[in-house]
């Protein structure tokens, strides 16, 4: 598995959000956007996983050219996202939010059964919430479904958007602790993260990005000892 996004140009009507914008995450590897809001991390996400149309430029995936693939084709390639605040269905149970998950894909009763499983082992606390509607559950455990339902289309690259957004700083180190665990399960990850300073502790990679431009990469190490990514990201 590799995505390589070359070039990309992205627009909102006349104005152009990602100008020219190039990065590669490679099989195996945690790689990170950091920047200012409205640098266009988000609009990335959404724009790999199909919910933007591109301008120019090419998004490959696995080898083949995704740029025009729609969206629910690019989940059954194996990219799923957990967008920026959350996304869930508030008036559905969290089974029911988990079983949208494998909706693309059509998976039968048993293989829904064993994936639902896993994301039990991985997130506990849903398990014990298997008949409560997702819009009562607290936004950590909201935040834990939105992973969960990804993680049920069987992706080989997950696009986490926020994923540490209005959590407690205990919740916030269970949530990187998590992608890990994915990432050790063999999935890859490109996350949007404002806590930058856990995002690049967690990630291989990084790629800091200010209006729409690739200012600067590196080793997620290599960014967190940077004296201008310090100085702008995480508190001097």
């Amino acid at each position: 598995m590799r995505l390589e996004i070359k070039d990309l140009h992205v627009h909102y009507g006349k104005i152009e959000a990602i100008k020219g914008v190039s990065i590669v995450v490679n099989e195996g590897e945690i790689v990170t956007l950091i920047g200012a809001n409205g640098a266009g991390k988000t609009t990335m996400l959404k724009t790999i996983s199909g919910l933007r149309p591109i301008t120019s430029g090419q998004i490959i995936f696995n080898g083949e050219d995704i740029s025009n693939v729609p969206a629910h084709k690019r989940v059954d390639l194996g990219l799923s996202q957990a967008p920026e605040g959350r996304g869930i269905f508030p008036g559905m149970t969290v089974r029911e939010n988990l079983e949208m998950g494998t909706y693309v894909r059509g998976y039968k009763s048993d293989t829904k059964a064993v994936d639902l499983e896993h994301v039990v082992h991985l997130f506990p606390r849903l398990g014990e919430r298997m008949t409560q509607l997702g819009g009562t559950l607290s936004g950590g455990e909201q935040q834990m479904l939105a992973i969960g339902r990804a993680l049920m289309s069987r992706p080989r690259l997950m696009l986490l958007d926020e994923p540490s957004m209005g959590l407690a700083p205990m919740l916030i180190a269970q949530i990187f602790s998590i992608v890990k665990q994915i990432n050790s399960e063999g999935i890859s990850v490109l996350m949007v993260e404002q806590n930058a300073t856990q995002a690049l502790r967690t990630a291989h990679r990084g790629y800091v990005l200010e209006t729409g431009y690739v200012v600067k990469t590196g080793t997620g190490n290599d960014l967190l000892v940077d004296p201008a990514v310090r100085a702008a990201y995480l508190g001097g």
